[in-house]
Formats: C-alpha cells, structure tokens, sequence
C-alpha cells in the first residue's frame, strides 16, 4: 500500500495551533503557579505551606491522566455544591487547567532547588555592599538560578509537551486526537505510519526546545561573547 506521507503530515499538523496553545499558555501559568509555591516553600509560610507540600505529594504521586479526569470530571461537580456552573466551559480550559497544576507543581521544585543552589554567601556579600534584598535577588540570585535551573527547566517543557497528547481523552481534537480520528477513518489502516508521523513531530518540538534552551544556557554562561 503506497503511504501519502506528506498528506499525513498535513493532515496531523492542522491541529497544532491548538497543541501549542495548550502548551504555551499551561506553560505560562505554570510558571506563576510554581514561583507562587516555591515563594512559599522558601518562606515556610505558616499554614499554605503544609498544604503546598500536601498538593506536591498529590501532583507526583498520581498519574495525570487521573488529575485530568478530576478537573474535567470532578472539578464542576464540586463547584455545583457552591452554586457556581462551570460544566458549559471549554474542554480546552479544563486541559489547560489540570496541564497547569500538573506543571506547576514540578515547576516550583525547580524553581526552588534553583533558588537553594546559590550559596547565601553571596546574598550576604551582596547585602555587605549596601544591596537590598530586592536587588540582591534581582543581580545575584535569579541569573545564577535561572542558569542553573535550565536543564531541569527543559526536562519539565519536554514533559508539557508530551504530556498534552492526554487532551484528546476528554474529547479535544488536538494532534493526538487528530491521530485517533485518522485511524478511526481508516478503520485502523495505516495505524503504524500514523503513530510514526506523530512521533517524528513530538520529537521535533522536543528537539526545538532543547536546541533554543540550549543555546539560552550557552549564552547565559559567557555573558559577554558577541
């Protein structure tokens, strides 16, 4: 059987838009989400923080597919109780939403071990010399946790990116389900060549993100090459 491979292509790649909008925007937040958390693990704030490590453990013990099965599923369920309905929104918000949480629980692990990795030798040092503690973080922290967080960084925008491909189980035609739906078509004809396709293009935005953070971490550690 001949194999259309540039029409495959096309066919999975019409539904990227909407793979990268679940990417990028459960990144963005996740981000906030894991600064949000990792500020009150440093702190130790009483009382958000025993319940900050309670959502961790959750986050990391159980599979994502079962967290996003509760948001979709159980989150408006519970919200009917207080009388807010949310059960007419966006299947994409409730992907993005438990993308979100699932991320950003990873993310502030990072986030903290970064901020952890800078020898408070240099906060005191910089605190000597008359910085304020603002400035301290600003100067002296953040570049050096940023430059030491990005491998772990990378790892987790991998994950995000795989992780999306669970989206079609509560029924958005992302990629994935643009998979599902080709096979379905086809009554399982070319399924091999389907999934090969799909995994050359997951495997191509993993590799985009290494190479551009790779490239961010080559430059952060020489500052001043041109």
């Amino acid at each position: 059987m001949n194999i259309d491979w540039p029409s495959l292509f096309q066919q999975v790649l019409q539904q990227l838009p909407i793979t990268l909008v679940m990417i990028v925007t459960a990144l963005f937040f996740a981000l906030i989400l894991g600064l949000i958390l990792a500020i009150i693990r440093i702190r130790r704030v009483p009382v958000l923080n025993p319940i900050v490590r309670i959502f961790l453990s959750f986050s990391r013990s159980t599979p994502l597919v079962l967290q996003l099965f509760l948001v979709y599923f159980a989150l408006p369920q519970v919200l009917l109780f207080i009388g807010i309905d949310i059960n007419q929104w966006s299947r994409l918000f409730f992907a993005i939403l438990a993308f979100t949480l699932h991320s950003g629980a990873y993310l502030s692990e990072v986030i903290r071990a970064g901020y952890q990795s800078v020898p408070y030798a240099q906060v005191e040092a910089g605190l000597t010399v008359g910085l304020t503690y603002p400035q301290v973080v600003r100067r002296i922290i953040v570049p050096q946790a940023l430059r030491n967080s990005l491998p772990n960084l990378t790892t987790q925008i991998i994950e995000l990116i795989k992780d999306t491909s669970l989206a079609f189980t509560i029924g958005i035609i992302d990629m994935m389900g643009q998979v599902q739906l080709i096979i379905g078509n086809n009554y399982g004809l070319g399924m091999l060549e389907v999934y090969v396709v799909i995994s050359i293009i997951y495997w191509a935005l993993a590799l985009i993100v290494q190479g551009a953070l790779a490239f961010v971490a080559h430059r952060s550690s020489h500052p001043y090459q041109v």
